[in-house]
């Protein structure tokens, strides 16, 4: 039986845990070659094993690591015909309180890297075809209190999806945004603050990786997981004075004064 990406060879970074695992196993089912990418080698080495892909370890807040990452996974079969850019950093409390390298790093991970690892991998694409697929944030589509340089970064990466599928109209290659809610994952352990909501409820990673799949088949342009979170982006749109107002009464979160005074954390 043939599957929808027989022959086909993925880079899936961010790949040892949360959406990037659930992701690389949703590729390796539709029958791509896996090269996955982390920080973390033990856990990379067993999502390796179950997808019967190879692991390239490494910080892509170092550029040299991004180009080496880049380089290792071309080693694998010549070639990259699916780029998923799944890793990424977090970070949530006032933003006064933010150290710059913690700013940095969101930067360089979150939005370099991505953009590193296109100029890389896109000129072999342009000519043979290829899907290039972001993982961005429904941050980068409303913005969210508390997270700015976060959601800053994933509006860039946005932006960078956005004009580079212009730019690449016409020549085989697909450019594919991934907009996710909140997801049921490790991240916010890791960013230093819990989901703070009830609602909306965190959906697991496979059923994220599962509307991705179906995406990146498809070569849509975006993929809103779950569905529903067009609407708000939408909204905002159509009537930005009265979301503005609805952010600013349900949405805002308060910077005070011993938090300009406590300085970066």
């Amino acid at each position: 039986m043939t599957r929808p990406l027989d022959g086909k060879v993925a880079l899936v970074t961010g790949a040892s845990s949360g959406l990037g695992r659930a992701g690389a196993l949703a590729l390796a089912r539709a029958g791509a070659r896996l090269v996955v990418h982390g920080r973390d080698a033990a856990r990379l080495a067993e999502v390796a094993e179950a997808t019967g892909g190879t692991a390239v370890a490494g910080d892509l807040a170092d550029p040299a690591e991004v180009e080496r990452v880049a380089a290792e996974a071309l080693a694998v079969a010549g070639r990259v015909d699916v780029l998923l850019c799944n890793a990424g950093v977090g970070w949530s409390g006032p933003f006064p309180r933010m150290a710059a390298a913690d700013a940095a790093r969101l930067v360089a991970v979150n939005l370099a890297a991505p953009i590193a690892l296109t100029r890389l991998l896109l000129p072999g694409m342009l000519e043979r075809g290829g899907s290039l697929v972001y993982v961005t944030s429904i941050a980068g589509r409303l913005g969210v209190a508390g997270e700015s340089v976060y959601s800053a970064t994933k509006a860039g990466l946005d932006m960078f999806a956005v004009s580079l599928r212009q730019e690449v109209r016409g020549t085989g290659v697909r450019v594919g945004v991934l907009v996710p809610g909140v997801v049921d994952t490790a991240f916010f352990e890791r960013r230093g603050e819990p989901y703070p909501r009830r609602r909306p409820r965190p959906i697991p990673a496979e059923r994220v990786a599962d509307a991705l799949l179906a995406g990146i088949v498809a070569g849509r342009p975006e993929i809103f997981a779950p569905r529903w979170l067009r609407l708000p982006v939408v909204v905002r749109g159509l009537f930005p004075g009265a979301y503005r107002a609805l952010d600013g009464r349900f949405g805002t979160r308060t910077v005070a004064v011993e938090d300009v005074q406590a300085g970066p954390r």
